[in-house]
C-alpha cells in the first residue's frame, strides 16, 4: 500500500511539473493574448481592460499562484478567444484524438506482432534481416514527411483516399497508418526479441519433447509468454501516441487535440494550450500508473521486493 501511495504522489508531482513548465513556456512566447483576441485595430484602453480581466496585468508569480489555485479546484480557465471554458474545447476535440490513437494502436499491434513473430521464429534468417531493416526504416523517416508522401500518393496521385478532414472511415486510414508506423517498428522489434529469447527456454524443449506440434508450441507457449512485455509497451505507447498525434493531426487536418493546440498557440490562447497539454499529460501518467500497479498486483517478485 505504501508503494502504491508513493507512486500516486509521484504521478501528481509529474503533473504539477508539466503544468508548471507549460505555464511558463507559453508566457515566454512572443505576442500578447489580449491583442490576439481584439485584433490590431483595438485601442490601448481596450487591450488594457482585457489584459486586466485575463489577469495578465499581475506579476508572473501572482499569475502562477492563481493558476495553481484554479488547478486545485479543477478549474482550467476560460478561453477569451472562444468565449467558453477551455476544458469544453478540449472535451470537444478529445474523442477525435482518442479515435485516431486507438486506430493507430490496433494497426501497430497487428502489424508489429506479425512482423515480430516472423522474425523471432527464425532468428538470423532472411526474414529476420528483412524485418530488422524494415523496422529501422519505419523509425527513421519523420512522421510529417511520411504523411505528406501518403497524401501525394494515395490522395493526389491515386485518388483512393481523402487527404484531410474526418467523418468517414476512409478519412481515418492515412492519419492512423502514418501515426502507427513508428509504433509498429517498436512492437515488431520487441516481439522478435521476446520470441527469440523464449524459444531458448527449457520449457519449450520440454513441450516439444512431449510431442506437441510446432504450431501448438508457438501459439500455446512461445507467443503467449512473449506477449507480456509487448502488452506493457502498448499501454505505455498509447499515451505517447496521443502526444505524437499533434503533428499527424495537423498534416491531415484531423479535428483533434493536436490541431487545437497548434491553433491555440498561434492565437496565444494560454488557457486552451494549458488545458489540452495537461489533459494529454494526465492520460499518459494515468496509463503509466495503471501499468505499474497492474504489474505490482500480478508479479509476486515485485511485491516481495517492496516488502524487502
Amino acid at each position: 500500500m505504501i508503494a502504491v501511495i508513493r507512486r500516486v504522489l509521484v504521478a501528481l508531482i509529474v503533473l504539477w511539473g508539466v503544468a508548471t513548465v507549460v505555464f511558463f513556456i507559453v508566457r515566454a512566447a512572443p505576442g500578447d493574448p489580449a491583442t490576439a483576441v481584439l485584433g490590431p485595430d483595438a485601442s490601448a484602453d481596450q487591450v488594457a481592460a482585457l489584459r486586466e480581466s485575463m489577469g495578465l496585468n499581475r506579476p508572473l508569480v501572482g499569475q502562477y499562484a492563481a493558476y495553481l489555485g484554479d488547478l486545485v479546484s479543477l478549474d482550467l480557465g476560460d478561453s477569451h478567444r472562444l468565449g467558453r471554458p477551455a476544458i469544453d474545447a478540449v472535451a470537444e476535440r478529445l474523442p477525435a484524438t482518442v479515435e485516431l490513437t486507438l486506430a493507430a494502436t490496433l494497426i501497430a499491434v497487428a502489424a508489429g506482432l506479425v512482423l515480430g513473430a516472423l522474425a523471432g521464429r527464425r532468428a538470423g534468417s532472411i526474414w529476420d534481416r528483412l524485418v530488422s531493416t524494415a523496422t529501422i526504416g519505419l523509425q527513421s523517416f519523420p512522421t510529417f514527411w511520411v504523411g505528406i508522401m501518403f497524401i501525394l500518393l494515395f490522395a493526389l496521385t491515386l485518388g483512393v483516399l481523402p487527404s484531410a478532414g474526418a467523418g468517414t472511415p476512409a478519412h481515418l486510414v492515412l492519419p492512423a497508418v502514418t501515426l502507427a508506423l513508428p509504433f509498429t517498428a517498436i512492437v515488431a522489434r520487441l516481439t522478435r526479441s521476446s520470441m527469440a529469447d523464449t524459444l531458448t527456454e527449457s520449457y519449450i524443449l520440454t513441450a516439444r519433447a512431449k510431442g506437441l506440434t510446432e504450431r501448438q508450441v508457438l501459439t500455446g507457449h512461445v507467443l503467449r509468454n512473449s506477449l507480456v512485455p509487448v502488452v506493457t509497451i502498448v499501454a505505455l505507447q498509447m499515451g505517447a501516441l496521443m502526444g505524437g498525434a499533434v503533428v499527424v493531426e495537423n498534416v491531415f487536418a484531423w479535428p483533434g487535440l493536436g490541431s487545437l493546440i497548434v491553433d491555440a498557440i498561434g492565437n496565444r490562447d494560454y488557457a486552451v494550450v494549458q488545458a489540452a497539454t495537461l489533459v494529454i499529460a494526465t492520460i499518459v501518467v494515468a496509463l503509466n500508473l495503471l501499468v505499474d500497479l497492474a504489474y505490482r498486483a500480478i508479479d509476486p517478485r515485485i511485491r516481495t521486493g517492496d516488502r524487502a
